[in-house]
């Protein structure tokens, strides 16, 4: 699907304490280019799911930003040869797991202002989410809606996108740094926070979604880098057709990042693990970012990547 039409959208994106500078941006037209608990608990085979026989590995961010991610930062056909290459290079180095890519959309922004609604969040309109599917769908890609809340609450939030989580290959990611609701705190000033029982509500609706529509089980994925970040962890409920990844969503040098996965992944683990990659902001002053080779030797070894 092209979009054509220019859409003037204000969006502000917190990375946890940098706070991005508010801008107007424009929406391109999109190409298509073809993709050429513990480790025990990762064993858990579920019916018909994704993991732990594959591999996800995603481009996160928002198309009408080149500051919130790689989704957003190159043209869109140039950014699926770069996300073909990460797939590349991670089907290589563990084919025991064959990789399925995905795009990883920002589809709720949080934001620095109250917004007509009130809710220090932005939703973006339904022909931009389609645009992302639509270049997922052209790709063989999986695509991941993520929700930042800001000051709304996730029961409201979530329902909105039903029409598009309703399809078998579009799955869910939910940011606990940008649920602010209790705190009231600006988004970026602030780490917000899930508990367990905000958790078991969102599992338990995409797991209402797979029986409705008689989907395959869907992956929901829950952004980690703070021991407050996720509240109550022991009682999050696993679900037959929902796959819960802890994903570990620091940036800094490969000794915080490993020490972080340790404290609030590892020790704390519900399901399945994911790692997140930042492009610029783990290469900081000449920083090394982490290779597929390094990520492997982790235990558990995460199944879900995403680069920033």
């Amino acid at each position: 699907m092209q979009v054509k039409k220019i859409i003037r959208l204000a969006i502000c994106l917190f990375a946890f304490t940098n706070v991005y500078a508010e801008s107007v941006i424009n929406t391109t037209t999109t190409e298509s280019v073809s993709f050429s608990h513990t480790a025990k608990t990762q064993d858990n085979t579920q019916s018909n799911g994704i993991l732990p026989s594959h591999r996800i590995v995603a481009y996160y961010g928002n198309p009408l930003s080149k500051r919130m991610g790689a989704l957003g930062e190159y043209p869109s056909g140039e950014m699926i040869k770069r996300l073909n290459k990460e797939v590349t290079a991670w089907n290589k180095a563990d084919p025991s797991h064959p990789v399925i890519p995905a795009l990883h959309l920002i589809a709720t922004v949080a934001q620095g202002t109250p917004g007509k609604a009130g809710k220090y969040r932005m939703i973006m309109p339904d022909n931009l989410v389609e645009s992302v599917y639509q270049l997922a769908q052209k790709n063989h890609a999986l695509m991941f809606i993520d929700i930042q809340t800001g000051h709304d609450d996730i029961r409201n939030v979530l329902p909105k996108f039903e029409w598009i989580l309703k399809q078998p290959d579009v799955h869910l990611g939910i940011d606990p740094e940008f649920n602010l609701i209790k705190s009231q705190a600006l988004p970026g000033k602030k780490i917000g926070t899930y508990d367990a029982s905000d958790i078991n509500y969102v599992s338990n609706y995409l797991e209402n979604l797979t029986k409705k529509y008689n989907l395959p089980p869907k992956v929901l994925v829950i952004h980690r880098f703070t021991q407050g970040g996720v509240t109550n962890y022991k009682k999050i409920q696993l679900r037959p057709d929902v796959q819960i990844v802890m994903d570990m969503d620091g940036w800094g040098p490969p000794v915080l990042k490993k020490d972080t996965y340790k404290q609030y992944i590892v020790k704390e683990p519900v399901q399945y693990t994911g790692f997140k990659l930042f492009y610029h902001n783990d290469t900081k002053n000449g920083g090394k970012m982490l290779t597929p080779q390094d990520l492997l030797k982790l235990n558990p070894q995460p199944l879900y990547i995403q680069y920033q």
